[in-house]
């Protein structure tokens, strides 16, 4: 998942055995300055900027898990394009790249899924595939000749316009934030909202590569996790997303709750979500049946 990413500009610096670029160092300066923001947390508590924080996380990580990850990135579903584009800006306001960026990349890692030119897999280490890659933007669309893979979204505008403002979205939100509720609402609704957003939505690239169950033979190291599910919306059940990565549900047994699913289920039942793309008990069979037969042969 993407973090800073606008342009390509030549690099300046060489530091730790490789060189950064104007982009990658801000990339740093603003992942510390939110960090060292959540400093403050403890000494300007107060319940309205903790529910505003709140309101915030599941408004802004819904818009990268049901907006960027199912909704772009798989077309698991159709949507209004006003409904579309309104739950792609709430993605925006998670600062984990634009949708065009943010898209690329997770196609790329379906394509490459834990190889060398996966962008983010733990084959280099849980820090590489948890934030080092987002440091990295050479390696991160260098490596595939750039951003080839999302035509679809290139040709609308606002997506285009998206790419190269979605900083300014964030500052826009913080001033707003500030202007309700001082700096209480500044520290909670910016630094510990988008701290917790960021490490949550990096663990489906850490840890559901590392750890829990993997009921589906899929080729590559994705796991199903319970505890990243319940953080980032129903994303940890990621074997299974790897199985079917066209589903829009991918909490697949009625037990592994999905909070994506959900309201991509509410909106199908309201007439707004269409081309719901879900596997049907053949295709899980088949999946089982081959799945079941590679396992013997290992």
């Amino acid at each position: 998942m993407g973090l800073l990413s606008t342009v390509f500009v030549k690099s300046c610096v060489e530091l730790w055995g490789r060189k950064w670029n104007i982009q990658d160092i801000s990339t740093v300066v603003v992942f510390l300055a939110l960090h060292c923001l959540c400093l403050f947390a403890p000494f300007h508590f107060n319940w309205g900027a903790f529910w505003v924080a709140m309101a915030l996380y599941f408004l802004t990580v819904l818009g990268v898990t049901l907006s960027y990850h199912r909704n772009l990135a798989h077309r698991s579903f159709t949507l209004p394009k006003w409904l579309e584009y309104s739950f792609a800006y709430c993605g925006v306001l998670s600062l984990q790249g634009s949708p065009i960026e943010w898209v690329s990349t997770h196609r790329y890692h379906h394509q490459f899924t834990d190889t060398e030119k996966d962008p983010h897999s733990p084959i280099k280490g849980f820090w590489h595939s948890h934030m080092g890659w987002i440091f990295d933007s050479s390696y991160r669309f260098g490596q595939h000749g750039g951003l080839k893979n999302v035509e679809d979204l290139k040709k609308q505008l606002f997506y285009r316009f998206l790419r190269h403002t979605y900083v300014l979205h964030s500052v826009l939100l913080g001033g707003l934030l500030y202007a309700a509720g001082g700096f209480s609402f500044l520290v909670w609704g910016m630094g510990v909202r988008m701290v917790f957003a960021f490490h949550n939505t990096f663990l489906v690239n850490s840890a559901c590569h590392m750890w829990g169950k993997k009921p589906w033979n899929t080729g590559d190291a994705s796991r199903n996790n319970w505890w990243v599910a319940l953080l980032v919306l129903g994303e940890g059940w990621h074997n299974n997303h790897h199985a079917f990565e066209y589903s829009a549900r991918q909490g697949l047994e009625w037990w592994q709750f999905d909070f994506t699913w959900c309201i991509i289920k509410f909106l199908q039942a309201i007439g707004l979500a269409t081309d719901v793309k879900v596997p049907t008990q053949i295709q899980k069979q088949r999946k089982a049946s081959k799945s079941r037969i590679l396992a013997t042969q290992k």
